[in-house]
């Protein structure tokens, strides 16, 4: 019976790390960095890809035809070593569908580089820090590995 209420406890303290996709370099580099940080905490990696549907659209009729894009980024979890799902959104507005479909106190993992000058990435993650939720930059990692002049100091 202990064996029972154990497993019970595993799995629903199993982690989440959710990783923001940008562009597909920066989510390669967020993904490794989300599975670094999962290894050893028995954490699951979730893809949160918010597919904007411009207004002309039906928001069940993308640009781009949805299987495609469910392929693409399943192709692109296959890289993690961790177990990695794939969660696409069809939204308007990925600013406000942001908060709907994270958890309260999400850890979230972005590839965009931190810079000093405010951009659409470091809005974001302000607000989602202001929110509540831990924002990590996946380029901070690379950053370590292998500096360069674009890295901050």
């Amino acid at each position: 019976m202990a064996t029972l209420a154990r497993s019970i406890v595993s799995q629903q303290a199993t982690m989440e790390i959710v990783v923001l996709h940008t562009t597909v370099a920066e989510t390669l580099e967020a993904l490794k960095t989300a599975a670094h940080l999962a290894a050893g905490l028995s954490a699951r990696i979730r893809l949160l890809v918010l597919e904007v549907v411009p207004y002309p659209l039906p928001l069940d009729r993308p640009n781009v035809p949805l299987p495609f894009t469910k392929r693409r980024f399943r192709t692109l979890a296959a890289s993690s070593s961790v177990e990695t799902n794939v969660d696409i959104h069809l939204v308007r507005d990925p600013d406000k569908a942001i908060e709907s479909v994270l958890e309260p106190h999400s850890v979230i993992v972005t590839g965009a580089h931190r810079s000093w000058w405010p951009n659409a990435h470091t809005r974001v993650a302000k607000r989602l820090e202001r929110l509540g939720h831990q924002v990590v930059w996946g380029g901070a990692m690379r950053c370590l590995r292998y500096p360069t002049s674009s890295c901050p100091r």
